[in-house]
C-alpha cells in the first residue's frame, strides 16, 4: 500500500510537470486550500471545473488531488479499453502508441508494422496515433497512473527522467547486451537513450533542422547564392519578400516562423540558439541532474538570458519588423500549405518533411541553419520505450525493438519518410545510398548533423520548454523585446528550480 500511495504522489509531480498545475495547500494552512486542476491549451473550461467539484475532489488536499489523478485514468481507461487487442491463445499482444507526423510518414509506419505482424505469427502490433507530441504527455502520465499504459511508447527522449521517476520504464541494458543489432546503432544516439546510467530506451529514427527552400522562388528574385550566416539571411529573406500581383503589398514572404509556445516552435527556434553561441544548461549542469534522481538536482544553473539566446530571438523579431516573415497558424508551424503554395520561399523543418515534400512535385532544396557565432543545429527524434508490464509482454516488446533497429527497419522508414537511418549499416546499404542520390537534400541534414545539438533530457526539461516557447511568442508578437521575455521567463524558472 505504502508503494501504491508512493507511485500515486510521484505521478503528481509528473503531471504538474507536463503543464498540469495541481495547486496543493497544507490542511492545516490557515487559508483555505486551493484546488485547480488546468492545462495550458485544453479543453478544460469553468463548465468542465463544475464536473470535478461534482466529483467532490474536495475531501483534504491530498486526497482532492488523489481522486482527480483516478478520475483523469479511469475516463482515459474507458477511453482505451475499446482500443486495446484482446488476448488470444498462443498470441502476445502488443499496442504501440505514437505520434508520427505527416500523415504519409504514419502509413509508412503502418506498412512495416503490419511486416513485423507478418513475420511473427507469435507477436501482434498494434500502432496506436495519439495526437502530436505536446497531446500526448498528459495522456501518457495518466495512463501510467490508472495501470493502462502502452506496451511501446515512440516519443522525443525528454520524456525519459518522467518516465523513470515513475517507475513506469523496463531498462534495456540486460537485453541490449545480448543483441547482435547494439553494434550496429550509431554510438552518437547511446545518450539519448540514457538517463541514471541506465539504458531506457532504443533509437527510432534521428533527425535534425535546416531551412527548406523553393529554388524557383531564389532565381525569380535574382538570388544565386545561399545565405550561410544570419546578415546573409535577413538580406535574403528581404529579397524574397516580393508584390507579385502589382496590389502594393506583398503576397510573397522570405521566411515563415512558427508561432506558439508549444515543443515544435521551441524546438525550431533552438538551432539559432546554439548558433548564437547560447545554451539552456552547462555541460556540468547535465552531468549532474543525470546520476541523480531529484526534481532540482544540478538544475540551478539553467539560464535562458545568455547572450546567444536575445540574439537569436532578436534575429526572429527583426524579421517580422523587416516584414519579411510571417507567422504559422497557432501550434501549427509544422504546416507547409503556404510554402507549397509559393507564398513564402523559407521554412524550417527537417528530414522527415521530406516525404511529403517529393509527393507534391514542388520544387525544393534545403540550406543549413546560417552561421551566427558558430554553426549549430538542433537534434530530433523519437526513441522506442517498452513500459513495465508481464514478462512475456516485455520481451516480445523487445524483439519488435530489435526488429526497429534493424538495417531492413531502418532503410526503408528512412526512405519512406525521410529521416536518417539510426542504423550504420543502412547508412551504407546500395537502398540508401541510391535513395541520396536521388534526393540530395539528405546530403544536407547529414552532413550538419555533427554542429547539433540535444535538448536536455533530465524531469525538468519541459518546464524550460514552456518558458522559452512563452518568451518566443512574446517576441514574435512583439509584445516584449527578446530581453523582457526572456528575463520574465528566467524569473519564473529560478522560482521553480533554485
Amino acid at each position: 500500500m505504502v508503494m501504491v500511495v508512493h507511485k500515486w504522489i510521484k505521478s503528481l509531480r509528473a503531471i504538474a510537470r507536463s503543464r498540469v498545475l495541481i495547486s496543493l495547500s497544507d490542511a492545516t494552512s490557515p487559508s483555505p486550500p486551493t484546488r485547480l486542476l488546468q492545462r495550458e491549451g485544453s479543453q478544460f473550461n469553468s463548465c468542465s471545473f463544475s464536473m470535478w467539484e461534482r466529483a467532490r475532489v474536495r475531501a483534504t488536499p491530498f486526497n482532492g488531488a488523489i481522486h482527480i489523478c483516478r478520475f483523469l485514468a479511469l475516463c482515459l481507461s474507458f477511453l482505451l479499453i475499446g482500443c486495446q487487442p484482446q488476448p488470444t491463445s498462443n498470441v502476445t499482444h502488443l499496442t504501440l502508441w505514437q505520434g508520427v507526423n505527416p500523415p504519409p510518414n504514419r502509413d509508412v509506419l503502418q506498412t512495416l508494422v503490419n511486416k513485423f505482424n507478418q513475420q511473427h505469427s507469435d507477436i501482434q502490433v498494434e500502432s496506436l496515433y495519439v495526437g502530436q507530441g505536446d497531446q500526448q504527455i498528459p495522456k501518457i502520465l495518466a495512463a501510467v497512473v490508472g495501470n493502462a499504459a502502452p506496451n511501446l511508447l515512440w516519443y522525443a527522449p525528454m520524456i525519459t527522467g518522467q518516465l523513470v521517476e515513475l517507475d513506469a520504464l523496463k531498462p534495456l541494458d540486460e537485453w541490449l547486451a545480448a543483441s547482435p543489432l547494439k553494434p550496429e546503432v550509431d554510438p552518437a544516439l547511446k545518450e539519448s537513450t540514457q538517463y541514471q546510467g541506465q539504458t531506457w530506451s532504443v533509437p527510432f529514427g534521428t533527425n535534425n533542422v535546416g531551412i527548406y527552400y523553393r529554388p524557383s522562388l531564389f532565381k525569380a528574385a535574382g538570388i544565386e547564392k545561399l545565405p550561410k550566416d544570419w546578415s546573409e539571411f535577413r538580406q535574403v529573406a528581404k529579397q524574397l519578400t516580393r508584390d507579385t500581383n502589382g496590389d502594393g503589398r506583398p503576397d510573397q514572404h522570405g521566411m515563415l516562423l512558427p508561432l506558439g509556445k508549444g515543443e515544435w516552435t521551441v524546438f525550431m527556434w533552438l538551432p539559432f540558439m546554439w548558433s548564437g553561441g547560447g545554451d539552456l544548461t552547462p555541460q556540468k549542469t547535465i552531468q549532474a541532474a543525470n546520476p541523480i534522481n531529484s526534481e532540482s538536482a544540478g538544475q540551478t544553473d539553467i539560464t535562458i538570458t545568455n547572450p546567444g539566446a536575445i540574439a537569436a530571438l532578436q534575429l526572429w523579431q527583426d524579421l517580422i519588423q523587416d516584414g519579411s516573415a510571417i507567422l504559422s497558424q497557432p501550434e501549427r508551424g509544422y504546416e507547409l500549405d503556404n510554402f507549397l503554395a509559393g507564398k513564402v520561399a523559407m521554412q524550417l523543418s527537417g528530414p522527415w518533411t521530406l516525404g511529403q515534400l517529393q509527393a507534391s512535385k514542388a520544387d525544393f532544396g534545403v540550406l543549413p541553419i546560417p552561421k551566427g557565432a558558430q554553426l549549430g543545429t538542433a537534434t530530433g527524434g523519437e526513441n522506442l520505450f517498452i513500459f513495465k508490464s508481464t514478462p512475456e509482454q516485455e520481451r516480445a516488446a523487445f524483439t519488435f525493438a530489435e526488429y526497429v533497429m534493424s538495417e531492413a527497419f531502418q532503410t526503408e522508414w528512412a526512405i519512406g519518410t525521410g529521416y536518417l537511418p539510426t542504423n550504420l549499416k543502412s547508412r551504407e546499404s546500395q537502398a540508401y545510398r541510391d535513395f541520396k542520390a536521388k534526393q540530395p537534400a539528405v546530403d544536407v541534414f547529414l552532413s550538419q548533423a555533427k554542429y547539433g545539438r540535444s535538448r536536455p533530457i533530465f524531469p525538468g526539461y519541459n518546464r524550460i520548454s514552456d518558458n522559452l516557447g512563452r518568451a518566443i511568442e512574446a517576441t514574435l508578437l512583439n509584445r516584449k523585446s527578446p530581453q523582457e521575455a526572456l528575463s520574465e521567463s528566467q524569473q519564473r524558472l529560478d522560482l521553480i528550480f533554485k
